[in-house]
């Protein structure tokens, strides 16, 4: 491993629930979803974030029913900072896959990252999204440049 992979992986770097939240806000496209982070593992590199149904994420107004480029949106963000928390900030992205299970219907959905591999060039990630249900409407795997750019 790298001095720069190392210093990357020092829990000083980390990022905290303040500290996501913040990058959250600031980042003009990501502040359109409106994401709110309920869970943070970094020895588990799983993280959970709810993304409430808005207007602007409607497939058509009035159906209550996400728009899928709004989930994509969801499971790539997610995916990244699964392994951004753990090393300081958001990763590129160098492929993304969705399926989408189920229409997304409700007043929220709720993104599960888990990363399955992280190597020294990319790093793997799973994301599941459910409804207020809790049952599945789509799932993710990314695939990601595991340093902070």
């Amino acid at each position: 491993m790298s001095a720069k992979e190392k210093k990357q992986d020092d829990p000083a770097q980390r990022l905290d629930e303040a500290a996501l939240a913040k990058i959250f806000e600031v980042s003009p496209f990501i502040r359109t979803l409106g994401l709110e982070i309920k869970k943070m593992d970094y020895d588990a590199a799983e993280l959970t974030v709810r993304m409430p149904l808005a207007a602007h994420l409607e497939r058509r107004e009035g159906t209550k029913q996400f728009h899928g480029g709004g989930l994509a949106a969801l499971i790539d963000t997610v995916g990244d900072f699964a392994l951004g928390m753990v090393l300081g900030g958001g990763i590129p992205t160098m492929s993304l896959r969705v399926d989408y299970l189920k229409p997304a219907v409700g007043d929220g959905g709720t993104a599960v990252a888990k990363v399955r591999r992280r190597g020294r060039t990319t790093a793997v990630i799973d994301i599941d999204v459910l409804d207020d249900k809790g049952a599945l409407v789509a799932n993710g795997r990314g695939t990601y440049v595991p340093l902070v750019g």
